[in-house]
């Protein structure tokens, strides 16, 4: 299922209604697979299911939960100077980043080949514009994986709203309910 964007006749994007963080974290929480998380995680940021990705840090390496495509893809070292999911790893802090294009970063997982969701899904050559990374933490801090939102687009304006940091606050209530799911342990 596509998440839509609603869109004014000037072409501006309107973010999606937010729910209660009771609602959220209900809903969140009963997910029981990384897919259904993550599908869950579009509907709330009004994105598409290929603009959410969910990561597991192992023996210093983080590798992919979801999408599915980016399992076989490879891992990313912690310990990497140019991907954004090893500096939120690393530092244990939120990133919000409204020009991604402009931020030095690895590239190499946005030149996977995602399914599409559906034939009209107009992502699979768009770049990432937008982006929210979030460390997923135990209740010791412990970093046990990475969660990111993004939006993908030709540029700025053609992918949606810039993300605020009530989203910001959004993800990291997201990334507190996933800690406790079994998939991330």
């Amino acid at each position: 299922m596509q998440a839509k964007r609603n869109s004014d006749p000037s072409g501006a994007a309107a973010a999606p209604a937010r729910a209660p963080n009771a609602s959220v974290e209900h809903v969140l929480g009963q997910c029981a697979t990384p897919q259904q998380f993550c599908a869950a995680l579009a509907k709330l940021f009004g994105v598409r299911p290929t603009e959410v990705a969910l990561m597991r840090l192992q023996k210093g390496l983080l590798s992919f939960l979801y999408p599915e495509e980016l399992k076989t893809a490879g891992s990313i070292p912690v310990s990497s100077s140019s991907a954004v999911a090893a500096h939120t790893a690393a530092t244990k802090k939120t990133e919000l980043f409204n020009s991604f294009v402009k931020v030095k970063h690895a590239s190499i997982f946005e030149s996977v080949k995602l399914v599409k969701s559906d034939e009209n899904d107009p992502t699979e050559q768009n770049t990432i514009q937008k982006l929210m990374s979030a460390p997923v933490l135990d209740p010791q801090r412990k970093v046990l994986g990475v969660i990111q939102v993004c939006r993908k687009g030709f540029d700025p304006a053609n992918a949606g709203p810039d993300f605020t940091l009530d989203d910001l606050q959004q993800l990291e209530l997201a990334a507190k309910v996933v800690c406790n799911l079994p998939f991330i342990k």
